[in-house]
């Protein structure tokens, strides 16, 4: 007797996005940063792009949208402008479509070394990325004051994705962020295809939706599906979401940490107005800086609790 095969929307995606591309873009040798800005101008990702450029003149490759003032300034700036790709069907959230970019790149580039993929809005540098060269896939601890389990959003996404009986066994473990993650090539593209099965595992609309990434990271990094280490915050990087603003700095055109040091790259600075003030000031070039409110229309209020019902709604396989 045959059994019936698995299908979902997502799994048609993947097996699309995973096709091998053909498409023709510069070679790239060397340390590469890559990072996904879809839906930003110019403003938004000058501070990335400029702050960048002051301490790397390696690769830099941007999936961004097809702008003329993005193909600009990044031109300008020697940074490769990737368009995203539209597969046809079904299609996640950008925070999961940006691993198939990620892999679709490094694919391409088999001369690439040492790879960071990243936020780029709200990520800034300070002093050269790689240095030192990781030797393994590095992971990055966003909130030191408690575990997953501390963490209602690692919890919820965790519980949704995997269930409640996975989510509570890593319960314990430190809370990482999909966010910034450093790697040889060869384990990066091993990160990013683990991300991306792992998050076929429940149905469609919860497996491409935002917050998908951040649980599916910390389920391979803690069930050892990928060999990891687990970095500090506030070493090569930092990542201020959940740091307390009152012991934050800025000194000397940096982001100044806790302890008063500083990091080589810092994640989140947006979510401190006075820091994110300062460094657009200091990297923005010149561009406007608007701080961007999100007002959600009817329509997308209407979407969100359409898939939040068909989350408790078994999908057919």
């Amino acid at each position: 007797m045959a059994l019936p095969s698995a299908s979902s929307a997502y799994l048609g995606w993947l097996a699309r996005a995973l096709k091998p591309d053909q498409t023709a873009l510069p070679p790239v040798k060397g340390d590469v940063v890559l990072g996904y800005g879809t839906g930003y101008d110019a403003a938004d990702i000058a501070p990335f792009v400029l702050s960048l450029r002051a301490v790397f003149d390696g690769a830099v490759a941007l999936v961004v949208d097809d702008r003329p003032d993005l193909k600009a300034f990044l031109e300008q700036h020697g940074v490769i402008a990737v368009h995203p790709q539209h597969l046809g069907g079904w299609e996640p959230h950008a925070v999961m479509a940006r691993f198939a970019a990620f892999d679709r790149l490094l694919s391409l580039w088999p001369e690439a070394k040492s790879v960071l993929i990243t936020d780029v809005r709200d990520v800034i540098f300070q002093a050269a990325p790689f240095a030192p060269a990781p030797r393994g896939l590095e992971a990055y601890v966003e909130y030191e004051d408690g575990v997953l389990g501390d963490h209602a959003f690692n919890m919820k996404y965790l519980r949704a994705l995997a269930g409640d009986d996975l989510a509570e066994a890593i319960a314990d473990r430190p809370c990482v962020c999909v966010g910034t993650v450093m790697a040889p090539r060869e384990i990066m593209i091993r990160f990013c295809r683990t991300v991306m099965m792992l998050a076929a595992i429940p149905r469609s609309e919860l497996g491409g939706a935002f917050g998908a990434d951040q649980a599916a990271c910390n389920l391979a990094v803690h069930m050892g599906l990928v060999e990891a280490e687990i970095r500090p915050n506030y070493g090569r990087i930092a990542t201020l979401g959940l740091t307390k603003t009152e012991t934050l700095g800025w000194s000397d055109g940096r982001v100044t940490n806790p302890d008063g040091g500083w990091s080589a790259i810092v994640h989140q600075h947006d979510r401190h107005p006075a820091l994110a003030t300062a460094v657009h000031a200091r990297w923005g070039g010149g561009l406007e800086h608007r701080v961007r409110v999100q007002k959600k229309t009817f329509a997308q209020r209407l979407d969100k609790q359409t898939q939040s019902i068909r989350r408790r709604l078994p999908e057919l396989r």
